[in-house]
């Protein structure tokens, strides 16, 4: 997953293809602090209930989502978040950060291993692009034979809920689609740094964090005789920018992407990340105080009325298991948490009061992550509770005893932008490989001279658009018009049934307590897979086989 950023999900939403940013001191309300906060209504408040309870608080509203009851709020009210808890209108408030104030000591901490180093519709004979040989994954799901029945339909849009997307890279422009992409995270200063554009709102087809770059490669690359291509090559990418530049995902913005990507009619939807600052949200644990305990409960009401809504307007939702390496109906003790404007602490976790969001929220498709082995990744997350499907994310450890052991190549290559490969050093100001980024960067370029960039992440972050793009290739082989708004559509239970149904089965390990200590991992990576061959906790229903999806044998 990511966080972050990098199962979500990197370490993203906290988890999935990940790098968690840690916050070494809070930005806590203080009298004269104007603090923004996310408000999340009570079950069978009506919008003016919650507005009038808001502003009796002490909060102002900035915008509104009547349609799931949440609101983005500021206030100086030092007291707003327990006046909003003793509100019979109001779960709780979210605090997502003090205006103008940064927390200080940004400590990154990956969670999920060695995540960097260093015409549509219609088949046709297998094509490949330059940088496929090096695409592992495309090969271990058959997307690569998939494409002789189904490219993919231009009429089918998948949303990207992450960080952005690069529409400049060649792979990504043909299929992007500017009219329907948004942005619903404005730069936070505190954590994105300095804002690039008046209003701290960049504009679609910009990403400054890179990770929604990657998955966007993996789901939906063109096939131009360029770079890569992705699972589905033809189908069309949606920006829904609900992350921040550095990682986090929080409440409000992604509340807003999943209902708007309901009304725009969009088929498919990737989470690969989790919603911070908790990495489990529980109604009411111990370690915890009271306003966290008001915060979590409203973002487990907001998340799940989110899903709930996308659902019922035909939006297939995918997400990433996490990196966290449990399993997840057997949750370890959260070390993490909170992730942003306080210092985390050790939180005991129940399973049947917590919530890993959006991965175990209601009608999201989890993702694990495999190596080129087949075999789960390590950092993976896993269990019988809530896998769905196991997909290529790549793991950099696997092979071993082999020359590919520890290597790249064993990791996810797709497209990313070129101004973060130049911030980290691996593209110099010319456009070109520095001698860090040798072997970890890929630079092509079209005859017209538009140069596209790639290079390697892992995580679950980078399995969940592996099946997205399954999904979305489902809907273009067996999808109907949609009168409404144009393009395609299907029923997300169909879309799902189809996918778990053309799986790859592949039974648990034997033994089944699986330990990778000679990957150098500790005894706490240890996994136990439970479950049949048709239904286990390390692959689900199987692994996602896209030839078969489209009707192949």
């Amino acid at each position: 997953m990511r966080k972050r950023v990098v199962t979500g999900a990197v370490v993203t939403a906290t988890g999935l293809a990940f790098l968690a940013v840690i916050p070494g001191s809070a930005a806590t309300a203080e009298p004269g602090n104007t603090v923004d906060y996310t408000v999340v209504a009570a079950d069978g408040a009506s919008a003016a209930e919650a507005t009038a309870a808001i502003k009796a608080a002490g909060g102002t509203i900035v915008t509104s989502n009547d349609a799931v009851g949440v609101y983005r709020v500021t206030s100086t009210d030092a007291k707003f978040e327990a006046k909003a808890v003793a509100s019979g209108a109001l779960i709780g408030a979210s605090e997502r950060r003090t205006i103008g104030r940064a927390p200080n000591g940004l400590e990154k901490i990956d969670l999920a291993g060695k995540n960097r180093h260093g015409k549509g519709g219609k088949g046709g004979p297998a094509k490949a692009d330059p940088l496929d040989t090096k695409l592992w994954g495309l090969a271990a799901i058959r997307a690569d034979k998939a494409r002789k029945i189904e490219q993919g339909d231009r009429g089918v849009t998948v949303g990207v809920l992450d960080t952005g997307l690069d529409a400049s890279n060649p792979d990504l422009t043909p299929n992007f689609s500017k009219k329907l992409s948004r942005n619903f995270a404005p730069d936070l200063v505190d954590i994105d740094g300095e804002c690039e554009v008046a209003g701290c709102l960049d504009p679609v087809g910009t990403d400054d964090g890179g990770h929604g770059t990657h998955v966007a490669g993996t789901i939906g690359a063109a096939l131009n005789g360029t770079g890569l291509s992705g699972v589905a090559p033809d189908v069309t990418l949606v920006e829904l920018k609900g992350g921040q530049d550095s990682g986090y995902f929080f409440l409000d913005p992604v509340v807003n992407a999943l209902t708007y990507a309901a009304d725009a009619g969009l088929d498919v939807v990737n989470m690969s990340f989790y919603v911070d600052p908790w990495l489990y949200n529980c109604t009411a644990n111990p370690a915890d105080s009271p306003e966290d305990q008001a915060e979590q409960r409203a973002i487990i009401a907001g998340m799940k009325r989110a899903l709930n809504y996308a659902h019922a307007k035909g939006v297939t939702l995918v997400g990433a298991l996490g990196n966290n390496h449990e399993d997840l109906g057997k949750p370890r003790t959260d070390i993490s948490s909170p992730d942003y404007g306080a210092d985390p602490y050790p939180r005991p976790i129940d399973n049947k009061s917590c919530w890993d969001l959006p991965t175990e929220g209601p009608h999201v498709i989890g993702v694990s992550s495999i190596g080129p082995s087949l075999r789960k990744s390590d950092f993976s997350n896993y269990g019988t509770e809530q896998i769905s499907v196991a997909a290529p994310g790549g793991w950099f450890r696997d092979g071993f005893g082999t020359d590919t052991f520890q290597t790249l190549g064993n990791e996810i290559l797709s497209t990313y932008p070129l101004k973060v490969l130049q911030e980290e050093g691996l593209v110099d100001a010319d456009g070109n490989i520095t001698a860090d980024g040798e072997g970890a960067v890929f630079k092509d370029c079209t005859k017209a001279g538009k140069c596209g960039y790639y290079t390697y992440l892992q995580g679950t972050s980078m399995a969940s658009p592996h099946a997205a793009g399954v999904a979305a290739l489902i809907v273009s082989r067996y999808g109907y018009p949609d009168f409404r708004r144009g393009g395609k559509t299907m029923a997300p239970a169909l879309v799902e049934a189809q996918l778990y149904r053309t799986a790859a089965e592949k039974a648990c390990p034997e033994p089944r307590l699986v330990s990778y200590a000679q990957e150098g991992r500790s005894p706490e990576f240890d996994a136990l897979c439970e479950g049949g061959k048709n239904f286990n906790g390390f692959y689900g229903y199987g692994i996602v086989d896209a030839y078969a999806a489209v009707g192949g044998r």
